[in-house]
């Protein structure tokens, strides 16, 4: 027999948290619901943080909705300032931090991310700052404005994100990067060399193969022996999934809080979705956690209608993007392990990268092409096959691939 319905506590008033509560009331849900976040704000998206709020110095932060709206406008009480840390599921109920204890009939893991630490600074004399929260990006935003002497640590979507405003604000900035080259977890070499070589026109100076080993108090030490002066080290090296409750609950926990297609757990009742759940992935072909927003916002809607007794799969490929200076750049899908298709002319600026396994399209990379990728998002969803030589031709109306039969 089903279960009744009538409180839902989401744990996590981030994106996915707030998409999921918007969603439940939309589906005309008239419960309780209650949202915990560890944070004083009510809940905002997280990709201004390293674009907008660092592009400029009086952007304000964008809240998804203010706390009044929450409370008196969707009948959605927000518990902030506070994180949901223990959990009992079996008696139905989740504690917070501060020692509030709230019953459930379904719960919703939406406690995303933290920020993997760089043990060599924890305890270092210069001032070491991560990029996850309002706070984060207002102090990095003040030291754009003095124009500090910035090292980042890791070569990824954030790090260069908030190198690009760091460079246009004046700064010096240098990037350490333990790989070979950018980004070499998502982009093909030839995308990895265009950034970089914006970079270089900016005046960002980057260290490959080599990673932070010490401090002093004016500058940081390398693996390599260099010394690279500082006023503040960024480290972006990736995060880690907060899985603290979960474990608590009883979940199974690897690399995140694995979910069926509906967002369900290995426990009645209780769903994750966003940056925490390990979700399988047929572009990846395995199961994998996706960091991205249009993730914690479309994900946490298809699973919220299951909480609520709705039976939606969700699958949609992997999305995202990132601006470096002029070059606006997408990615869907997987792009590695797979034979690249170039669409367009590189030369151009203005062009595409297509993933093939076989005849299966796997991934997709834009540079300066919207309304490609538009189009090759929607093929990837479809798991749809049109011809290689259809794909290499830019004359191609990538329409016709989703009306094949």
């Amino acid at each position: 027999m089903a279960r009744t319905i009538n409180d839902i506590v989401i744990a996590g008033a981030g994106q996915a948290g707030a998409r999921a509560a918007e969603a439940l009331r939309a589906r005309g849900f008239k419960g309780s619901i209650t949202m915990i976040g560890d944070e004083p704000h009510p809940p905002y998206e997280r990709p201004q943080l390293s674009k907008a709020m660092l592009e400029s110095a009086d952007v304000p932060v964008a809240y998804i909705k203010q706390t009044r709206d929450w409370n008196e406008g969707l009948d959605i009480r927000i518990q902030t300032g506070s994180a949901a840390i223990d959990g009992d599921a079996g008696r139905r109920i989740v504690s917070t931090a501060d020692g509030r204890r709230f019953p459930f009939d379904a719960l919703l893991l939406a406690t995303g991310t933290r920020p993997r630490r760089l043990p060599a600074l924890d305890d270092a004399q210069l001032e070491v700052q991560y990029l996850r929260n309002v706070e984060d990006a207002l102090r990095f935003r003040r030291h754009i404005r003095a124009r500090s002497r910035i090292v980042i640590v890791g070569g990824g979507v954030i790090g260069l994100e908030a190198a690009c405003a760091a460079a246009k604000g004046g700064c010096h900035v240098t990037v350490i990067e333990n790989e070979a080259r950018l980004l070499s977890r998502a982009f093909p070499i030839a995308i990895s060399d265009l950034v970089a070589d914006r970079h270089h026109n900016h005046g960002v100076t980057f260290v490959f193969g080599a990673t932070v080993t010490g401090s002093s108090s004016h500058s940081v030490t390398l693996s390599n022996g260099a010394e690279i002066a500082a006023d503040l080290v960024l480290v972006g090296i990736g995060v880690c999934p907060s899985s603290d409750l979960a474990t608590r609950l009883g979940l199974p926990v690897a690399d995140g809080i694995a979910v069926d297609a509906c967002g369900r757990t290995a426990a009645p009742g209780i769903f994750c979705a966003g940056d925490a759940a390990l979700q399988w992935s047929r572009c990846h072909g395995r199961a994998i956690r996706v960091e991205t927003w249009a993730n914690a916002q479309n994900q946490a809607i298809a699973v919220a209608t299951n909480m609520i007794g709705e039976t939606r799969d969700y699958s949609d490929p992997p999305w995202f993007w990132t601006d470096q200076y002029d070059l606006n750049i997408q990615v869907a899908g997987d792009m590695r392990d797979a034979e690249h298709i170039a669409r367009g002319d590189p030369d151009s600026g203005r062009f595409s990268i297509i993933a093939m396994r076989g005849t299966e399209l796997v991934g997709a990379l834009s540079v300066n092409a919207a309304k490609d990728m538009a189009m090759l998002r929607r093929i990837i969803a479809a798991n749809a096959k049109p011809q290689r030589a259809d794909l290499e031709s830019p004359d191609y109306d990538l329409r016709t691939a989703l009306r094949a039969p």
